[in-house]
């Protein structure tokens, strides 16, 4: 059963929902702890007073605001937690806009919404309205000492999801990345979509997709623990950019979707083999 992170209320005219909070996703990353490495020990990290010269312990420690160069403006854990607790904990929404009109750069973090003892209904009746009108609610959340700017929208016609996303001046204006014009020919448009038309789909598949670095390394991992000799791959050489024939590589590209001669990931496995049979070859000459 899943559990809580907290709980909220929500509003929309004279309607309120009790609702709870529940993680959606979660990082399988692998981590690494850093070690001493003549002996294996874990290094461990100390706070360290440079005025004082002397190791510090916790409960010495308190938050600081830095307002100027080296100024630093002290706030407690009691004080934050006041401001938390006057803060207003009623998700009030402000509006409903499309879906599709929230561009994704503004999604942070994605929770799951679940109804709270009484919620029930009108919980299920904003899950159904939002998805027949597709529309997401815009309200902002209270949460680990942030007001945070949060999106309501519907999984399906029972389940909603909150997301967390950023304010706009958070998020910077794609303008500031140079794109120098180019002419792209009308041939060239209609090769590359075709191409893009070859490798589409009508659903989103995320099962499809695996992480396997991380398997990769697990596997590394395992065969290291039972003491396993494991012999590192020579590094594959980075080639340098090509100028290449658009219209040639497009038409090309396309040749060998329509023979399945090559699946998505193929051209990169072609790429790890040559230079494969490179690193055999010089070991037998």
């Amino acid at each position: 059963m899943a559990r809580a992170l907290q709980s909220a209320s929500l509003s929309f005219g004279l309607v309120n929902i009790p609702v709870k909070l529940y993680t959606a996703a979660k990082s399988k990353s692998v981590s690494f702890h850093l070690l001493h490495q003549p002996d294996g020990s874990r290094i461990q990290e100390h706070l360290y007073c440079p005025v004082d010269k002397r190791e510090v312990s916790r409960d010495e420690i308190v938050k600081g605001y830095e307002v100027s160069r080296n100024h630093y403006v002290e706030i407690t854990n009691d004080e934050l937690k006041a401001l938390e607790e006057t803060a207003n904990r009623n998700v009030e929404i402000q509006e409903f806009v499309p879906l599709h009109a929230i561009d994704p750069v503004y999604f942070e973090k994605t929770y799951y919404l679940g109804p709270d003892k009484g919620g029930e209904k009108p919980y299920r009746l904003l899950a159904e309205a939002l998805s027949q009108r597709n529309r997401g609610a815009v309200a902002k959340l209270v949460m680990r000492g942030k007001e945070n700017l949060v999106l309501l929208r519907p999984a399906d016609d029972a389940h909603l999801v909150l997301d967390v996303m950023y304010y706009a001046d958070e998020v910077k204006n794609i303008r500031e990345i140079d794109v120098p014009n180019a002419k792209i020919k009308d041939a060239e448009l209609k090769l590359a979509q075709n191409l893009i038309d070859s490798l589409s789909n009508d659903k989103w598949q995320p099962e499809k997709y695996r992480d396997t670095y991380r398997d990769r390394l697990l596997d590394l991992v395992k065969k290291k623990e039972k003491g396993q000799e494991v012999v590192a791959p020579p590094p594959v050489p980075e080639g340098q950019a090509q100028v290449i024939d658009l219209m040639d590589a497009l038409k090309k590209s396309l040749e060998r979707r329509a023979h399945g001669k090559e699946k998505p990931g193929a051209a990169r496995a072609k790429r790890k083999e040559a230079q494969s049979g490179k690193v055999k070859r010089a070991a037998g000459s």
